[in-house]
This record gives structure tokens, sequence and C-alpha cells, in this order.
């Protein structure tokens, strides 16, 4: 495909830097038809947010969750399926050593602490705890520190927002919390996603304790069960963009296909130096050779699965198809 005889089109685009994105931004693979600006914004869920309210740029990552509840909301904007980032969703909960919570159906009746009660890997795990371990997450008390994304968003009556003046770091410490999520989706940072957003080390060391200490084992059976590997990062493109420069999307998508396919040639040379290789190194031992697969159909189930929890846990008003919320490259 060849858009030589019209003038690029200029894009601002705000991607993270990863293995599978480098090349993109490098200009090693370029997009035809398209003049790309990239933006760098650390951290890249700072982005989402300007996104969401701003709608600041013509291409943007975004966490799937945050985006489908936008798009729900009417945001200018529609998904291509190129999925920035994977992972499984079994490690990442901690529990204090003092409070008698053993599995999953222990935290009901207990308060949790996460970021925000519409943060992607909340919402996989509570999906998880729901399907197989048969927890009613509605009876968990989600208490949250943080500003949706998406400000319009009506929380269920079980979030609670945290008092005022204290974080998630804090309640866990005193015990006010059971548990609590790890990283960015929890203890793992200090306040809100901004320029130079804080890590913090509270949830490190033996502190607390994993809620699966085989998490890994447990992943590997629950992909081998349901087939789902979890979606956790996209790319939008902004609605003016899609309606004047058709093309724009099937370029995109062409192109993070063709930097990924040379991140994983590097991934198997072990030439890249990537501070994700080992993540998806372990991936591919999970998944397969692909651990980063782009398009619907080679994600549909995982797609489906995401608009189904996201719906289950009050955040979208419909179980939505998934051509309603993705572009089709191949079309």
């Amino acid at each position: 495909m060849s858009f030589d005889a019209a003038p690029s089109v200029p894009l601002k685009i705000a991607i993270a830097t990863y293995g599978h994105t480098a090349a993109l931004k490098q200009g090693i693979v370029p997009i035809e038809g398209v003049k790309p600006e990239f933006v760098e914004i650390k951290p890249i869920i700072s982005a989402f947010r300007r996104m969401v309210r701003d709608v600041e740029f013509d291409v943007c990552e975004m966490a799937p969750a945050t985006y489908m509840i936008a798009r729900a909301a009417g945001a200018p904007f529609k998904a291509l399926p190129v999925f920035i980032f994977r992972r499984f969703h079994h490690a990442g909960l901690v529990v204090r050593k003092d409070a008698g919570v053993r599995t999953p159906s222990d935290l009901q009746n207990r308060r949790v602490g996460v970021r925000g009660y519409s943060v992607t890997t909340g919402i996989w795990t509570r999906g998880i705890f729901a399907d197989a371990y048969g927890v009613n997450n509605d009876d968990i008390t989600w208490v949250v520190d943080d500003e949706e994304h998406v400000a319009s968003l009506r929380l269920p009556p079980n979030v609670q927002k945290s008092p005022a003046g204290r974080s998630l770091v804090d309640l866990m410490a005193d015990g006010y919390l059971s548990a609590a999520f790890t990283g960015n989706a929890g203890i793992g940072r200090a306040g809100a996603p901004k320029e130079n957003w804080q890590a913090s080390d509270a949830g490190g060391g033996n502190q607390y304790d994993e809620l699966f200490p085989d998490a890994q084992e447990r992943e590997t059976q629950w992909y081998r069960a349901t087939g789902i590997y979890p979606i956790h990062g996209l790319l939008v493109i902004k609605d003016s963009v899609l309606a004047e420069h058709p093309h724009v999307a099937r370029a995109l998508f062409d192109a993070c296909v063709e930097a990924k396919n040379l991140y994983l040639a590097q991934l198997a040379a072990r030439t890249s130096a990537s501070d994700t290789d080992t993540h998806y190194r372990t991936m591919q031992h999970m998944v397969g050779a692909d651990p980063l697969p782009y398009g619907i159909a080679a994600n549909r189930v995982s797609i489906d699965t995401l608009i189904r929890y996201c719906f289950e846990q009050h955040l979208l008003p419909r179980r939505f198809g998934a051509e309603e919320l993705f572009i089709n490259p191949a079309n």
C-alpha cells in the first residue's frame, strides 16, 4: 500500500518507548502517508487522562478499560487493535500478614486498595476473582486514592474514597486496608499520574504477602483453560483523523506490526536491550512465539472478556460488541 501521491498527514502521537515501539519512534519503520510527531510523556498513564479529558493527541496509548468507558461516554476517538502491553493478573495483589486473608473469598467484607476503580489491573483481577473463585466483588469495599480518568464515571456504592490526606500506602500500613494492589495500580506509587510520578517501595520486601505466591503457575493454568491473554494497553485515534484520513488506521497498524516483528527478531537473537525483554520472554513461554498479538481476530476472547468484566463491574452501560469499539484494520 502506498500513499506517496498525497502529502503526509502530521499526527501528534503519544506512545511510550518499548522494544516493540522503538523502531516506530526512531523512524526505522515509517508510517506510510503520516508525518509523526512523537510526544514523550512520563509516566505514559498521565497521557491517558489528558487524552480522555482534553483529546490532546491525534494518536494515544491508553488503558483498554479507560478507553471502553470513555468511548461509551461519547469520547471522540476509537481504538486500533494494537495492544501495547500484555500481562496476566494473578500477581500484584498483596495482603497484610495479620489480615487472615488466604483466598480471594476472604476479601469479601474487607477493604482493598486500588488507585482507581476503573484501573484495568483491578478490573482484570476482580473478573478473575468472580470467574475462577466465585467472589462477589460487590461485597468488597474498594478504596481509591485517585480520580478516575473518565471524570463523568459514576461509581458503584461499594467504592470508597480514601480519607482526606491519606494515601493507600498509609491506609495499608495502619491496617485500614486488608489488601492492596502493588505498582502503579496501588501502593507502588505516590500521588496521581503526572509528570515525574514518584514510585514507592511500600509494597516491597517482606512487608506484605502476595495473595497468590504461585501466581505464574495459576496464570498458566488459567490461560490454558480459558485462552484469555489479558489486553493491557492499546492505541486510540481521533475520530476526526479517521474521517479526514481513513488510510491512517491501516498505515499505523501495518507500521506497528512491522516494528513489533523487528523486536521479536531481536528478542530471539538476544540483541534487544528493552527493559521488558525478560517479561516478554516469560510471556512467550506461556502463550507462544508472539507475546504481542495484534488484530481483533487474534484477541477476540480477551476483548470480549474485558468488555464483560467492565459491564459486570458497573463500568459500562451494556455489553458492547468488539467491532463497535475497535477499528478493523483489514477493512
